[in-house]
């Protein structure tokens, strides 16, 4: 609920403070007085657009900071989302409106974007003026007014109908796109094929490029090989014109095992001389078995060359080498699975699309089946407040007319007024008045505002366009709704302000403009100056006090 607003250099409004209270509160003054900068402060709280042309005349900037009491509810929740600070179960908003800068926003003390107020002010406080009329003349406004008046399980089936008929639209995204990309699809479904299976037969090891380089080198160069190798092994054995390099070393060990004979120090280069003549001579025996396993074998030399061709090729766009071409195989496989998934085949996509198309439509046959019946309700109790409201003998028809699956549903809902027998029921925005609208918006707020959480209702001149007994009639209804939701009424009608709980005057002395309560006499002075009558006089202020004492009386009864 609103605790207070406080007001600052907004049009008319050069300072003022407002206190709001539970219940009914509602606003009253001279016609031009600044009722409505009242509330266009209000809207500025709560995101509306801020126009440089609200600020005051010789003022720099307008502001407007607003306490709201958001207890532990769905404000509070929305608050918490918005990582919004709320001490004590307050929150204090502020908007500021510069006439040659931007406006600024503040939630809990913390600078925030506007679009935020706008995100949080629907949670906060409802405004009913002209707007919000021409709003209830759409199919989509009606049909939420329905919805809202079911209970948790007709919620319920609302959001199941909205779950399947998301899946229904995804499951047609897939559909779609299946059969778009199924040539795609089945193009390098075949080529994968052809790639892991070709890799698969000709049995690749991880690096055997690098092998089959290496084995291409040696067939090639045989006899190169073999002449180099020879080299070498003379150079170990010696030949008839030189002494070879095991003769050295020989005669190298005997040398030094003569001098081990005068010096044991020199037995430990003995052992090792030892140890160099045995790796020497087994190298020599591995070079002549190497020498004499090299020969030309062309046949082999093919094969390796074919080898070589097979795998170049499988390399080509896909991997640098033979490591790298099976781990590209492996992805491959990966994909191969996927595309040939039964998820992704298209007669499965199109099984799919068909099982959430039916239930789609048996969500939407339960939904149906429910707003049917709250249609019924809600007409009736609608009526019942309409007849209250000097419209005896109006009735509000609500109608579904069914059509195939949609975003919300598979039925149109709209209302229908018929203002008496005599007249032909037609589409609530066609045929409704302004006075007309006015009621049927306040009925439907009385009905369905006992089924909501608590919250603010703020009404902007609901009661244009009609007095008398309706007035009262009005004035009743707007403090039934007041007993479970704090009700804010910007109105002309003494009836109405008859009722309130809180009662506050808004005066213009010159271009200044205030904001008062009133209370006691100066509440009455302020109901006969609506009533038209001389405020000072005694008839006046009696039939003051006598609208007050009735309006109480009806209030106790309700």
């Amino acid at each position: 609920m609103i605790e207070s607003l406080r007001i600052r250099s907004l049009g008319v409004i050069e300072a003022a403070d407002l206190e709001f209270g539970r219940g009914l509160t509602v606003l009253t003054g001279e016609t031009g007085a600044g009722k409505t900068m009242v509330l266009t402060s209000l809207q500025l709280l709560l995101g509306g657009r801020a126009d440089p042309a609200i600020v005051r005349t010789g003022a720099e900037r307008a502001e407007v900071d607003g306490v709201f009491e958001i207890g532990e509810g769905a404000a509070a929740t929305a608050a918490e989302d918005l990582g919004v600070d709320v001490e004590d179960g307050e929150l204090i908003v502020s908007r500021t409106v510069a006439r040659r800068a931007r406006s600024r926003a503040r939630l809990g003390g913390r600078p925030v974007p506007v679009s935020t107020l706008a995100d949080l002010g629907g949670e906060l406080v409802t405004i009913h003026g002209q707007s919000d009329q021409m709003r209830l003349r759409h199919a989509s406004a009606q049909r939420e007014v329905l919805d809202a008046y079911g209970d948790s399980a007709h919620a319920s089936l609302v959001e199941d109908y909205h779950r399947c008929w998301n899946a229904a639209v995804q499951a047609r995204r897939r559909r779609d796109e299946g059969r778009e990309s199924a040539h795609a699809r089945e193009a390098e479904i075949r080529s994968l094929e052809q790639a892991t299976r070709a890799i698969a037969e000709l049995d690749i090891r991880e690096g055997e490029d690098d092998d089959l380089r290496a084995e291409t080198e040696r067939l090639t160069n045989v006899e190169d090989l073999r002449e180099a190798v020879g080299r070498a092994r003379a150079a170990l054995h010696g030949s008839e014109d030189a002494v070879g390099a095991l003769d050295l070393v020989r005669a190298s060990q005997d040398a030094l095992r003569d001098g081990a004979a005068f010096d044991r120090d020199l037995e430990a280069q003995v052992r090792r001389l030892s140890s160099c003549l045995l790796e020497l001579d087994s190298l020599a025996d591995d070079l002549s078995a190497y020498q004499s396993g090299l020969s030309t074998d062309p046949q082999r030399l093919a094969q390796v060359h074919e080898r070589r061709a097979a795998l170049r090729e499988l390399l080509v766009g896909r991997a640098a080498d033979a490591t790298g071409l099976l781990a590209w195989q492996e992805r491959a496989l990966a994909r191969l699975a996927e595309l040939t998934a039964p998820a992704t085949d298209p007669e499965v996509l199109e099984r799919q699309l068909l099982d959430a198309q039916a239930e789609v439509i048996a969500a939407g046959g339960r939904l149906s089946e429910s707003r049917a019946v709250l249609a019924q309700r809600l007409s009736g109790a609608v009526d019942t407040e309409l007849h209250g409201l000097a419209m005896r003998d109006a009735h509000v028809a609500i109608r579904l007319d069914p059509h195939k699956p949609g975003p919300h549903g598979c039925e149109d809902v709209g209302f229908w007024l018929s203002p008496h027998p005599d007249a032909p029921e037609r589409p609530l925005g066609q045929g409704a008045s302004g006075g007309e609208l006015s009621r049927v918006m306040l009925a439907l707020e009385v009905v369905t505002g006992t089924r909501e959480d608590p919250r603010t209702f703020v009404f902007d001149e609901v009661d244009a366009g009609i007095g008398g007994r309706t007035a009262t009639e009005v004035g009743s209804r707007l403090a039934r709704l007041a007993g479970s939701h704090q009700v804010v009424v910007v109105t002309h009608l003494p009836q109405v302000a008859a009722f309130a709980d809180v009662h506050l005057v808004v005066d213009k002395a010159g271009a200044t403009t205030t904001v008062r309560p009133v209370e006691g006499d100066s509440r009455l002075f302020e109901i006969a100056r609506m009533m038209g009558g001389d405020p000072d006089s005694e008839a006046a202020r009696r039939h003051a006090l006598e609208l007050l004492e009735g309006a109480g009386v009806q209030q106790s009864r309700s």
